[in-house]
């Protein structure tokens, strides 16, 4: 696999460049992420990355590492803070050989490097999916990394466990087109419906 922090701020990039179309009157829109308002989801996002940036720098035991963060009025501005923050943290010298607390994960770590990024890399994919879903397009990540992708979802745990409330995804929808873009289906994965559209446009 191409290197996962290379891959990761990439998907960042395409990511912020999605979020910087967000005005602060937009953060009422709903979003394919279960019930979160574009609000919710980006403070969300914004919370995780500095979580990780911690996590990367031999902290993040602590929850409040991974608080959310509401975006306030400047929901670009402070969204490219945080992914500055967590791309600048994953490309440290000597990252790839530290272990990842994440609390919110599993039994919380330490995980290997690039295993923790991989969730990160896969979190932002999808969440960068979320927030183009929420505005009605399309998001335009690079072939190599929605390829990448699709291997990471396929190994997120399935089971009860995805049916608990506040599960960060839902319970995988079935398989279409084995030859359907990898993007949908990785999403249809992680329960996510490829085709979902704002209410509004329906």
């Amino acid at each position: 696999m191409t290197d996962i922090q290379d891959l990761d701020a990439r998907a960042l990039k395409t990511t912020r460049s999605l979020v910087d179309r967000v005005d602060a009157d937009m953060l009422h829109l709903p979003t394919p992420c279960g019930a979160w308002t574009l609000g919710q989801l980006l403070a969300h996002m914004t919370g995780q990355n500095h979580g990780f940036a911690a996590a990367a720098r031999g902290g993040g035991r602590d929850l409040a590492d991974w608080a959310d963060r509401p975006v306030g009025d400047d929901p670009g501005g402070v969204f490219a803070a945080s992914a500055e923050e967590v791309t600048a943290a994953f490309a440290e010298e000597g990252v790839l050989e530290r272990g990842f607390w994440l609390p919110e994960v599993r039994d919380g770590g330490p995980f290997p490097a690039p295993q923790a990024i991989g969730f990160h890399f896969l979190d932002y994919v999808v969440h960068g999916w979320d927030v183009a879903a929420a505005l009605g397009i399309r998001p335009d990540f690079d072939p190599e990394l929605t390829a990448a992708v699709l291997p990471i979802a396929a190994f997120v745990p399935t089971g009860p466990a995805r049916e608990r409330p506040g599960a960060a995804f839902a319970p995988a929808l079935p398989a279409r087109d084995s030859a359907a873009d990898p993007l949908d289906q990785a999403l249809r994965l992680l329960g996510r419906d490829p085709d979902w559209t704002p209410p509004h446009a329906r």
